[in-house]
């Protein structure tokens, strides 16, 4: 199995507690994003591992060993198989140090669960990450 390209975003960058929530509208994105600040009493939780991340994926309560990678498309992703994108990944959509932003890439799960917005939890001090520029890929 060949090693998935490096994503923008390392793994230590994710690792911690996140509110969460979710949205299928556009125009829902600012009040999903403050609904996900207000769920870390009760956090999601993104733990480091040998390969990558440790988290929920879809449809399973077991979190899952993650690996964060870039596509030949220039995106980067989260999911367990080195191919990217694989049906079973997350797009990064974006990310700012304080705020993720993840959509499906299969379209039934997207439809299930929407485009998630993690809010980092107790990061006050944390100051948002500089913007990266975009792979000439991408452009």
């Amino acid at each position: 199995m060949a090693a998935a390209p490096p994503s923008s975003i390392r793994p230590d960058e994710i690792v911690g507690r996140w509110g969460i929530a979710a949205y299928h509208r556009p125009e829902d994105r600012a009040r999903t994003e403050a609904a996900a600040r207000g769920q870390c009493k009760l956090p999601f939780v993104i733990n480091r591992s040998s390969t990558g991340v440790s988290m929920l994926g879809h449809d399973s309560p077991q979190v899952q060993d993650m690996l964060l990678k870039a596509g030949p498309d220039g995106k980067s992703y989260i999911g367990p198989s080195p191919a990217a994108p694989d049906a079973d990944d997350r797009e990064v959509v974006s990310f700012d140090g304080r705020v993720l932003i993840l959509k499906w890439v299969d379209p039934e799960v997207a439809g299930r669960y929407g485009t998630m917005i993690l809010v980092r939890c107790g990061a006050e001090g944390t100051t948002a990450r500089a913007p990266r520029p975009a792979p000439a890929a991408a452009r």
